[in-house]
């Protein structure tokens, strides 16, 4: 699926356990029973669109994370009334998602597309950067202005935040496609499509190994 909406019960699962508790804050691996339709974040490429997005993309040498601090990123900002960026993406990204008057979800169900986990605790749910803030530093970020930087990871218009359970998110950290890549492999096209589209919209600069391993992961698609 190229845009907007994924059939997860066409993904093959292949980390899911049916039926196995493997959190004990809300995180269930549970198969879907029926296709569910999810609507993923704004933005996403076509492969094709990926492929010449990708072949754009200057390729130079990691920078240097000596400066970098997560704070120079200043997220979750209020978007809307009471609702920061993060309790926006919860709502978005979410399924029967009910909140109380500070916009803090008090109820819903989140699918994770990483790993294919069902979350039913809004605090067992992060909110993952499709391209980390610390990879963003070092990829060019570094010479922006404040607000860029804000601008950046609070951004709704395009495929750069997802609700992701909190074990995969952890498990990502700041690391590349080179270093890192979804679990669930039927995501990696979406995943890497999503990469892709963030780092052109941002003119951020990709190593020789983030390109091979972006390229193998659009031969998935």
């Amino acid at each position: 699926v190229d845009h907007g909406v994924r059939l997860i019960a066409d993904m093959k699962f292949t980390t899911a356990i049916t039926g196995l508790l493997v959190g004990t804050a809300g995180v269930f691996a549970a198969p879907v029973p029926a296709p569910v339709a999810v609507a993923d974040p704004p933005g996403i490429p076509s492969a094709t669109s990926a492929r010449t997005l990708l072949a754009g993309l200057t390729v130079a040498a990691a920078g240097s994370t000596a400066d970098y601090d997560r704070s120079l990123f200043r997220h979750w900002h209020i978007v809307s009334g009471t609702c920061d960026s993060r309790e926006t993406v919860l709502v978005r990204d979410g399924t029967g998602v009910s909140t109380d008057s500070a916009c803090q979800p008090t109820s819903g169900t989140w699918f994770s597309p990483y790993d294919g986990v069902t979350v039913t605790q809004s605090s067992s749910v992060d909110i993952d950067h499709m391209v980390p803030l610390a990879n963003a530093w070092i990829s060019g970020a570094s010479t922006w202005t404040a607000a860029r930087r804000e601008a950046f990871a609070n951004d709704l218009s395009g495929p750069q935040l997802w609700a992701v359970s909190a074990s995969t998110n952890r498990s990502k950290g700041d690391r590349s496609p080179d270093l890192w890549s979804p679990p669930v492999t039927a995501f990696r096209c979406t995943y890497a499509r999503s990469w892709i589209q963030v780092k052109s919209s941002y003119s951020l600069t990709i190593t020789s190994a983030e390109r091979t391993a972006l390229t193998s992961m659009l031969n998935t698609c």
